[in-house]
């Protein structure tokens, strides 16, 4: 019976694969993409709501934040179609916006949620800083990063219950593990990490789509290293799952050069 159990695990494993479209990389992926958003537009929706949204009629921060959400979208827009992808954006409804939060974070949702925590703005420093982070977290977004550490956490907490069996049907389950994945609601660290691949990912895509956009794509390397230095001995809530160590700003400066390729400058702040 041992040897059926894993057996049948095995291949629930196997099947729950999936080949990402721009990294190439095979990834677990036990949720479909559909219901991943909808659960995400759930626990976003909810998020505005015990929040307080900064306004763009009020706010020349609110309207950068759309300004930089509206650019890195059309370059992801011409970046995929240039790919032969375009099809791989269909349920993607874009949304950006800043939240009054002391908090140093900013995230993308599955489907294109976009919230930039006021806390930011002063280590950013600029907009092309902002972009980075902008296009770093909607990287991960497109990478599908977020199906894969779920899926991840699903195993980690399944115990001896089948695979498929275990997240099949289970929507509040879903929705928790999403504001578990986001800190919504949450303490610092209580967050799911990225992983190492994912976070290398996210700096090579994410770069590329801000340099698309028109931002110096340079700009990530001083914002990386004063998000390693805020706070003092409290660290900022993004790098619970980003870190920014020195090994990590040097594989930025690796990826530049490439980056850089893209990069056509357009008059930004």
């Amino acid at each position: 019976m041992r040897k059926y159990f894993f057996i049948l695990s095995a291949v629930t494993l196997f099947t729950a694969c999936s080949q990402n479209a721009i990294t190439g990389r095979n990834q677990l992926s036990f949720y479909s993409e559909d219901e991943l958003r909808t659960a995400a537009l759930t626990q976003y929706r909810q998020f505005l709501t015990e929040s307080k949204v900064v306004s763009t009629s009020s706010s020349k921060d609110a309207e950068m934040v759309q300004r930089i959400g509206k650019r890195l979208v059309q370059a992801i827009n011409t970046y995929y179609a240039q790919k032969g992808l375009s099809a791989e954006l269909e349920g993607y409804n874009w949304e950006y916006n800043l939240v009054q939060s002391n908090e140093v974070n900013a995230w993308c949702m599955p489907g294109g949620k976009i919230v930039v925590y006021t806390g930011l703005l002063p280590i950013a420093q600029n907009e092309a800083a902002l972009a980075a982070v902008m296009g770093h977290e909607i990287a991960h977004a497109l990478a599908k990063h977020s199906n894969e550490r779920l899926s991840q956490s699903a195993i980690q907490q399944m115990g001896g219950q089948v695979v498929g069996t275990a997240v099949s049907g289970k929507s509040a389950a879903m929705q928790a593990a999403i504001n578990t994945a986001y800190g919504i609601g949450s303490q610092v660290g209580a967050l799911l990490p990225f992983s190492r691949k994912q976070e290398l990912e996210a700096d090579k895509f994410g770069l590329i789509f801000c340099a698309m956009a028109g931002y110096n794509p340079q700009e990530a390397i001083g914002l990386w290293e004063r998000m390693s230095q805020a706070g003092g001995g409290n660290t900022p809530e993004i790098l619970s799952t980003h870190p920014a160590e020195a090994t990590r700003i040097a594989k930025l400066k690796e990826m530049m050069p490439e980056a850089l390729k893209y990069y056509q400058p357009v008059n930004s702040k």
